[in-house]
């Protein structure tokens, strides 16, 4: 038999490669820039060893543009992206326009696994919308030296009034130590969030039952006083421009005695390679007024397929991979049980070394601390703890928290911001039929 020559090997190499080269497929995934969208990014080459025909880009961006962007094309159906990273608010509004694809998983996936809560609020008719990638509530993140050099102990369940406390004798301006550091960037899902979950703890709701907007409220002055005394008194400088990574880069940086914040962020304060408080943090639930509910928000970043795209079958595959069990355990291979996307599987809190982590069983409990049917005090006709899920919502949340933000920026006094915020949202949502 006559031996083939390395040229014809050769070439044979380079037609498989071209060839499976114009079999592969790329999909188009829109994500936003927190760390453990960051995280599944640089784990691209793991996906690609089980699906090595399906080549993945990526767009990353800040929450408010990413919101602004993936919005956009969804009701465009402008095709721009194949895999949306959407939260917990749009999916049920936009699978009820079928502006999503529904998901359909494999008996591997095990679905049942999803705590019921978070796959309630991403079902619409029985149907499956969107695959939750990590979810959250919000807790209390603080310094336990600080708080030792104060004379103080954190509840487990504080109070406002003791927060108060604890971030005026926390505060050491002169070494640039600040008792509390929370949202004040403007947006329905920056400073809003946190401030419409502070609020239902004050015993303010956003409309009552007939889609009056209730900002004129004594409730909301409360809220919105408490909110400003703290931050404007006893927050950093130029926290009206501080968000979600503003803010946690601030505590890693050792600023903050205390942060109220998404539960996600407790991997990133107790991860020694970047926070230089690692050793120094516990956690503790988000604070209430004695009235029956805490400022504990729900959320959920997950993962969806947007119905203008011809990629759904590939986008589906990289959905199921994302959001799998195994994902969960690579994440802990490669770095650690404390780096895995929390709050989404019942099994990861049934886990005996997910167990050990230090903030697994506070964010459990502050996930199960939540009602999204029931987020007030006060009945309201709308469910969403920290955003109103309709449409309108969206602009209305980000034009009343730059009405905040300027408040805390000390552009307008707490009246004027409020009395704006309740014309703005009676104006809209009298536009809007309500």
């Amino acid at each position: 038999m006559k031996r083939s020559s390395p040229f014809i090997f050769a070439m044979t190499a380079l037609a498989s490669a071209v060839s499976l080269s114009a079999h592969a497929e790329t999909i188009t995934i829109a994500t936003v820039n927190n760390g453990d969208m960051v995280r599944m990014q640089g784990l691209t080459s793991e996906f690609n060893k089980v699906y090595p025909d399906i080549q993945v880009e990526w767009v990353t961006l800040e929450e408010n543009i990413l919101r602004e962007k993936v919005t956009t094309d969804i009701a465009t159906k402008g095709g721009q992206y194949d895999v949306m990273t959407i939260g917990t608010y749009e999916v049920p509004i936009w699978g009820q326009n079928k502006w999503l694809v529904p998901l359909e998983f494999s008996d591997k996936y095990d679905l049942d696994d999803v705590i019921p809560g978070i796959r309630d609020g991403l079902t619409v008719d029985g149907k499956v919308y969107a695959a939750p990638f990590y979810a959250e509530s919000s807790m209390i993140m603080y310094r336990t030296d600080l708080m030792e050099k104060a004379g103080l102990e954190m509840p487990d369940k504080p109070t406002w009034k003791f927060i108060e406390k604890a971030a005026k004798e926390m505060t050491d301006k002169k070494d640039g130590v600040y008792g509390i550091c929370l949202r004040g960037k403007a947006g329905w899902g920056e400073n809003m969030a946190f401030i419409t979950s502070m609020a239902n703890s004050f015993g303010a709701r956003w409309f009552d039952e007939d889609w009056a907007p209730q900002f004129d409220t004594k409730e909301w002055k409360a809220t919105l006083d408490t909110y400003l005394n703290l931050m404007q008194n006893y927050g950093p400088p130029g926290a009206s421009s501080n968000g979600f990574n503003e803010n946690l880069a601030l505590f890693q940086q050792g600023k903050c005695g205390m942060w109220i914040d998404a539960t996600v962020a407790a991997s990133f304060v107790t991860n020694a390679n970047d926070s230089t408080v690692a050793d120094k943090v516990d956690f503790a639930m988000s604070p209430d007024n004695g009235l029956g509910k805490r400022a504990n928000w729900l959320w959920a970043w997950t993962l969806a397929i947007p119905a203008g795209t011809d990629k759904a079958d590939a986008a589906q595959k990289f959905i199921e991979w994302a959001t799998s069990k195994e994902y969960l355990e690579l994440v802990a291979e490669k770095e650690g049980w404390a780096n895995v996307p929390p709050g989404t599987r019942q099994s990861l809190y049934d886990n005996e070394e997910y167990s050990k982590v230090p903030f697994a069983k506070m964010t459990y409990e502050s996930i199960m601390a939540t009602d999204p049917k029931n987020p007030t005090i006060k009945p309201v006709p709308y469910v969403g703890v920290q955003f109103v899920a309709i449409p309108e919502f969206q602009s209305i949340g980000t034009s009343v928290g730059q009405e905040f933000s300027a408040a805390l920026a000390g552009q307008k006094s707490a009246k004027e911001a409020l009395k704006a915020a309740q014309f703005k949202t009676e104006r809209e949502m009298d536009k809007a039929g309500y």
